[in-house]
């Protein structure tokens, strides 16, 4: 080895030890063991500078030249040494990458792993003290000797070290499927199967056109049924299946379960992440076609497009023989503008190309029925035997008059068969409709009142809704609010969310612990008609029909709900707690959301709930208003990324005001209020821009606010006013497609021909 070579590896190994000096310095309550490293590792360090000295002035033709170059041959003891260096730094930085300034390191070493290490270190630095000394006799027996200690202690450092890696690796792997979808269906497929009455659902697994679906290159299963059949079991039935029979490293199982609440969740490109992070983690050595994307767009901030994501789940499917992918409730796809139909032509497009097997549940509605004119069908029907057992499982939790009773528990069962026509939903309705009967007689009289047909569903609501009412009166508005909570709200609630939002009270500044209701009483006093997902937390109502059968009922059944939300949005936006301000880094911010779950609702929903209800609530809104720590506050949750990034807490256009958000979310009513506090500044205040030069106009054209749009026209606000991501107000609303905005615009004189860009 020539001295160029050996000098230069000398200082790697200088050049290491103190980037892993500096690491050691800065570890957050740090033990004796990272003590005991350090000074080690600096002894080592001042003998490796001697050493370097002698190897660039020494006569290298002397023996002792030839004995130091072992030292540094491959895999020689510089190189081992180097490797307990990198054991150390990867540990300490989460995988050598760079800390954020102020991000605390933390020591992670089990005595085992560190004693190993000082081992290595301290057998260099022997190594070491000989060669300054000049013997290189000793020095050869020495590096023998020293060959037979690597030979016992290596395998020990390097089965650290490849631990280490390997938790490293899992965790990278975690956050960038995570990034690519932190959509959890697993979740939701582990609690819907638990509701599986043991039995049920076995004649659609032993259906022909199942066992041809499961058989046919490229087929695909339409599985249509009327509201309430159990459509959402069966997808779950079906995955069940092929997670335990048909999945293996050839073969990949993924599933969608849509969702009328999570519209935000649900677009193409939403949807085609979440099946590519299901077939990636099931083959992580895939995980490449994934990574590339985080790297192109993580740091960023930016999305994959569409495109980008079906050219990588196409690049997946190449390493799969098949794929079955099961998308569950087709009509729950909020279908505004295309996108499901953009959805299913992409899915059809991935079946072109490989031999992707396609199974689809919906209702009977025409247009997603046309479009599986083509391929399997098989209608999901609860049958008369699944209905049997289901009422029979349920049998534990009906009063004491039926559990003693065999003959009026098989009364029971044959009644609700006969009521319930094929749908599961009703078979549970009723089942819940005699929990409440406490003799034999008001068993059967109940179960003779059975509602059948077309009105069933709607009659066993009504009926649901009179046992709410007749509960104490302090149970009845618990589960008015219970109901309102969950059938206004803009996205699936969690349990925590939900009893935060029940705990606040009016012009409170803060939480109060012991006004936080427990989840089994929401669930008590809601007379079966809702339900919590224990995987993901999620309450929710038991089905999407009585969803849509409060949305015709609740203004008339609780018309001050939709107040009673917005207030309660605001309330706890205005909390003390909250009037520090915006956080000032990712961790602070993500601690505040840890510490205050409600807000990230409340943040991000209050607006449209207010909506409808400013009359009520602009007093509220505008005492919110006019605290600029609180603004400040909701602002940077309210537009918190939804993939996160380094200092992504950062990117939120600083300076909003009060103003910007009424305009945001289009509160005109609350606008005029804001403007009439502040009389002789109106001109100012309309042209007052954010930190990304967004106007009140431009924020409400991009939004498509068509009211508020006029009434800032009429006001006088700019309407060529120049600055946001479009440029300019009437660029924003053409980019929505939003032609009632647009003319509005154009008849204030927008000038088309501006150019657009952003200019701010």
């Amino acid at each position: 080895m020539d001295p160029l070579s050996v000098t230069a590896s000398i200082i790697a190994v200088l050049q290491l030890s103190a980037k892993v000096l500096e690491y050691l310095s800065d570890v957050r309550d740090a033990p004796k063991e990272r003590s005991h490293c350090e000074a080690e590792i600096s002894n080592l360090s001042a003998l490796l500078r001697a050493l370097r000295d002698h190897v660039q002035t020494g006569d290298l033709s002397q023996p002792w030249y030839t004995a130091i170059a072992e030292l540094a041959a491959p895999k020689g003891p510089f190189d081992q040494f180097k490797q307990a260096l990198e054991a150390l730094q990867n540990m300490i930085t989460d995988g050598g990458r760079l800390k954020k300034l102020g991000e605390a390191l933390v020591w992670k070493f089990k005595k085992e792993e560190i004693a190993g290490i000082l081992d290595r270190i301290e057998r260099l630095k022997s190594l070491v003290e000989i060669v300054l000394q000049m013997d290189h006799l000793k020095l050869s027996q020495a590096i023998k000797d020293d060959t037979h200690f690597v030979r016992a202690h290596v395998p020990v450092i390097q089965s650290g070290v490849d631990e280490i890696r390997q938790d490293q690796d899992a965790a990278k792997h975690r956050r960038i499927l995570e990034w690519i979808s932190p959509t959890d269906y697993p979740a939701q497929q582990s609690d819907i199967i638990k509701r599986r009455q043991e039995g049920t659902g076995q004649w659609f697994l032993d259906a022909p056109q199942v066992a041809t679906w499961l058989s046919e290159h490229q087929a695909t299963l339409f599985c249509p049924g009327i509201p309430g059949a159990g459509k959402t079991m069966v997808a779950a039935i079906a995955i069940d299946h092929l997670l335990e029979s048909v999945q293996s490293s050839s073969h990949g199982v993924a599933y969608v379960y849509c969702n009328y609440k999570a519209r935000e969740e649900q677009d193409t490109s939403r949807m085609l992440a979440a099946i590519l992070k299901q077939l990636v983690q099931a083959r992580l050595s895939l995980v490449d076609l994934v990574e590339r994307l985080h790297k192109q767009h993580a740091d960023r901030g930016t999305r994959p497009s569409p495109d980008e994501i079906f050219s990588a789940l196409r690049d997946v499917l190449a390493h799969y023989s098949t794929v079955y992918i099961v998308v569950d409730a087709l009509d729950e796809f909020l279908d505004s503008d295309g996108t499901r139909r953009q959805f299913l032509a992409k899915l059809r497009n991935l079946q072109a190309g490989r031999d992707v097997r396609l199974m689809a549940t919906s209702r009977f509605i025409p247009e997603i029925v046309g479009c599986f004119n083509e391929g399997l069908k098989l209608e999901v029907q609860a049958s008369k035997e699944d209905v049997k057992r289901f009422v029979a499982g349920q049998i534990c939790r009906l009063p004491k008059c039926i559990q003693r009773d065999p003959a009026l528990q098989e009364v029971v069962q044959e009644k609700i068969v006969e009521a319930v026509d094929g749908m599961f939903l009703l078979a549970r309705l009723h089942t819940d409709s005699l929990l409440d009967k406490r003799t034999a007689k008001d068993v059967k009289l109940t179960l003779a009142k059975l509602s059948k047909g077309s009105a069933a569903l709607d009659d066993a609501y009504k009926e649901a809704i009179q046992r709410i009412e007749g509960q104490l009166s302090g149970d009845y508005e618990l589960a008015k609010r219970v109901l309102a909570w969950i059938t206004y709200a803009k996205r699936p609630l969690t349990t925590t969310e939900i009893c935060c939002a029940l705990a606040v009270e009016p012009d409170e500044a803060e939480l109060d612990a012991e006004n936080i209701p427990d989840v089994e009483d929401l669930l008590s006093v809601c007379a079966g008609l809702v339900v919590v997902d224990q995987e993901s937390a999620v309450i929710r109502l038991v089905h999407y029909t009585t969803q849509e059968y409060f949305e015709r009922i609740r203004d008339a059944w609780n018309p001050g709900a939709q107040t009673h939300v917005a207030s309660t949005c605001l309330t706890y936006l205005s909390f003390s707690i909250f009037k520090t301000g915006s956080c000032s880094s990712d961790e602070k911010l993500e601690e505040r959301l840890q510490g205050s779950q409600f807000l990230d609702y409340a943040a991000k929903h209050w607006g449209e709930h207010a909506l409808t209800v400013e009359d009520q609530i602009c007093s509220l809104a505008c005492s919110f208003f006019s605290s600029k720590e609180l603004v400040s506050c909701a602002a940077q949750v309210l537009l918190r990324p939804e993939y996160t990034y380094r200092e992504y807490s950062q990117n939120y256009p600083k300076d909003s005001t009060g103003l910007h958000l009424t305009a945001r979310f289009g509160l005109a009513i609350v606008l005029e209020a804001l403007l009439l506090n502040q009389v002789g500044e109106t001109g100012l205040l309309l042209e007052r821009r954010d930190s990304d030069g967004q106007t009140l106009l431009y924020l409400a054209a991009e939004h498509g606010h068509q009211r508020m749009v006029k009434l800032l026209l009429d006001k006088g606000a700019e309407v060529n006013a120049q600055g946001g991501r479009y440029g300019n107000a009437l660029q924003a609303a053409s980019a929505r497609g939003d032609e009632a905005v647009v003319k509005l615009l154009l008849d204030k004189d927008a000038d088309v021909n501006e150019e657009a860009t952003r200019r701010w």
